[in-house]
C-alpha cells in the first residue's frame, strides 16, 4: 500500500533524477587513464627454425593426437580442483563488479510502522503530521560522482575480473601442459621398465652361463661377480621404474581429479605423433595471446584506476538525499493526497583531519601501479625467454635423439660382433659384458631424449599461449 506510486511522488523523483543525471554527465574522472605500455619486441624469435603461422593457433586436440591423452585432458578440464577454484574466483569477481556498478544508482530504502502517536521526532515540523497511527517512508541517498570515484572503482573492478579470467586461462594452459608432460613421463617409464626387464633377463642368462663356466674352471670368480653385479643393477632398475610408474599415475590422477588408480595407455612413447614443422610465429603475438601477460596487464589497469579512486577521495563528496512518506490515523486514508509529506537536499562531505592520510593512500596506490608495471614488463621478458628456451630445446633434442639412435644401432652391432667373437673363442666374455652394458645405457638415454623432444614441443606450445581454450571445444 505504502509502495504504490502516486503521480506527485513520480514528479519529485523525476526532478531529482534529472538533476543527478546532469551533474553526472558534466563530471570528470580524477587520475590517469590507462594506456598499454610501449614494449619493444623483435621481428622474430632468435632460435626460430620454421616460418609460417604459429602452432599456437592449433587447438590442443589437433596438436596432441593420442586418444588416451585426449580423454585425460578432457577429464582434467572437468574435474581438476584447482581449475574449479579458479572458475569460482571468476564468479566471485563478477558479483563484485555488479556490486560496484550499483554505486551508480541511488540507494533507496523503505519502511513502514504502525501505530504511531505523538509528534514526529519529539517536536512539530511544518508540513509533517503530528499525530497518526500509520506511517510509511521511502529514503533515497545518491552520491553524485563528480570526481569519478565510482567510475574509477568500476574500472578497477572490471580489470580485476578480466585479470582473474586470464588467470583461469593460465591455469588451463598449465593444467593441460602438466597432463601431457606427465603422460609422456609415464610412457618413458614404461619403455625404460621394459628395457630394464630385458636387461635383467639378459644378465640372468649371463650369470647362469658364467656360473657353469666357473664350475668347469673356464673363468674366474671375478667374472661371475661382475655379471652378478650387473644383474643386481638391472633388478634395482626394474624396482625403480615400478615405483616411478605408480607415482606418476598418482600424479596424473590428482591432475584429472581422481583418487589413485592405474592409468590406461595404448600408444607407446615412440608412437606419439607431433607436427613436423614447429613455427613459433611473431614475438608481438605473445602480448595478445599469453594469459599471464594479459593478466599482468589487467592488474596494471586496475592499479591505474585505483590511483584515480584515491585521488577522488581527497575531494568533497556531493550527494542528494530525500525522503517521501505518507501518514494517516486511518489505514483506509493512507493513500489520499493530503496524507503525504517529503523533503530533500544536497549534501557535501569532505575530509578534514584525515586529509594527510588520504594523501598517503594516493602515494601507496601510485607505488602499487609502478609495481604492477614492473611485473607486466617482467612477465613479458619471462615469456620471451620460455619461448626461446623451448625452441632451442626442440632443435637440440631432435639432433640429440638422432645421434642417440645412431649410437644404439652401433652398440647393437658391437654386441652382435662381441657375441660372435666370444663364440669363436677369439675374445673373453668381458667384451660381451661391456657391449651389453653400453647398449642398455644407450637405450635408456635414447628414451629420455625422445621424451625430452616431445615435452619441449609441448612447452613451446604452452609458452606461445597455445589454443587450449575449452570454450573452443
Amino acid at each position: 500500500m505504502f509502495f504504490s506510486i502516486k503521480l506527485k511522488c513520480q514528479l519529485r523523483w523525476m526532478r531529482l533524477t534529472i538533476i543527478l543525471s546532469s551533474l553526472f554527465l558534466t563530471a570528470c574522472a580524477m587520475g590517469p587513464d590507462y594506456r598499454r605500455p610501449s614494449i619493444e619486441t623483435h621481428k622474430q624469435f632468435r632460435m626460430t627454425q620454421a616460418e609460417g603461422a604459429s602452432i599456437a593457433n592449433l587447438p590442443w586436440w589437433q596438436f596432441l593426437q593420442d586418444e588416451t591423452l585426449h580423454k585425460l585432458i578432457i577429464q582434467a578440464l572437468v574435474d581438476n580442483r584447482e581449475l574449479k577454484q579458479a572458475v569460482a574466483s571468476v564468479e566471485e569477481l563478477q558479483a563484485r563488479l555488479y556490486t560496484a556498478r550499483m554505486d551508480f544508482l541511488p540507494n533507496i530504502e523503505g519502511d513502514a510502522n504502525a501505530p504511531f502517536l505523538g509528534t514526529l521526532g519529539g517536536f512539530s515540523r511544518p508540513g509533517f503530521p503530528t499525530s497518526f497511527n500509520y506511517f510509511g517512508q521511502t529514503t533515497m541517498n545518491w552520491e553524485v560522482d563528480v570526481w569519478g570515484r565510482v567510475r574509477r572503482a568500476n574500472e578497477a573492478a572490471r580489470a580485476d575480473l578480466l585479470a582473474r579470467e586470464e588467470n583461469r586461462r593460465a591455469i588451463i594452459l598449465m593444467l593441460i601442459s602438466a597432463v601431457a608432460q606427465s603422460y609422456f613421463d609415464l610412457l618413458q617409464f614404461d619403455m625404460q621398465q621394459k628395457i630394464a626387464l630385458r636387461a635383467l633377463s639378459s644378465w640372468q642368462e649371463s650369470v647362469d652361463i658364467s656360473r657353469a663356466q666357473l664350475e668347469h674352471g673356464l673363468i674366474s670368480r671375478l667374472d661371475l661377480d661382475q655379471f652378478e653385479a650387473e644383474r643386481a643393477n638391472a633388478a634395482a632398475r626394474v624396482a625403480e621404474f615400478e615405483r616411478l610408474i605408480v607415482q606418476k599415475e598418482n600424479e596424473l590422477n590428482v591432475l584429472i581429479g581422481k583418487n589413485p588408480a592405474p592409468i590406461l595407455r595404448h600408444r607407446s612413447l615412440d608412437e606419439q605423433q607431433m607436427p613436423l614443422e614447429i613455427p613459433a610465429g611473431l614475438p608481438s603475438e605473445l602480448l595478445q595471446r599469453r594469459p599471464d601477460i594479459l593478466q599482468a596487464e589487467q592488474t596494471l589497469s586496475a592499479a591505474t584506476a585505483r590511483i584515480g579512486m584515491t585521488k577522488a577521495m581527497r575531494f568533497p563528496r556531493f550527494s542528494i538525499t530525500g525522503f517521501l512518506g505518507v501518514a494517516s490515523p486511518a489505514l483506509s486514508n493512507l493513500l489520499l493526497s493530503d496524507t503525504d509529506f517529503g523533503a530533500g537536499g544536497v549534501g557535501l562531505a569532505g575530509p578534514l583531519f584525515n586529509a594527510k592520510s588520504l594523501g598517503f593512500e594516493q602515494r601507496a596506490a601510485e607505488a602499487q601501479a609502478r609495481q604492477a608495471l614492473a611485473n607486466y614488463e617482467q612477465t613479458i621478458l619471462v615469456a620471451f625467454r620460455e619461448v626461446e628456451d623451448a625452441l632451442i630445446a626442440i632443435r637440440t633434442s631432435r639432433d640429440q635423439r638422432e645421434a642417440k639412435r645412431a649410437q644404439v644401432e652401433a652398440l647393437r652391432s658391437a654386441l652382435h660382433v662381441a657375441d660372435l667373437r666370444y663364440m669363436g673363442g677369439i675374445t673373453s666374455y668381458v667384451d660381451v659384458l661391456l657391449a651389453k652394458r653400453n647398449l642398455f645405457e644407450a637405450e635408456f638415454s635414447l628414451t629420455e631424449t625422445h621424451r625430452l623432444h616431445l615435452v619441449s614441443i609441448v612447452q613451446l606450445y604452452r609458452a606461445l599461449g597455445g589454443g587450449w581454450n575449452p570454450d573452443d571445444e
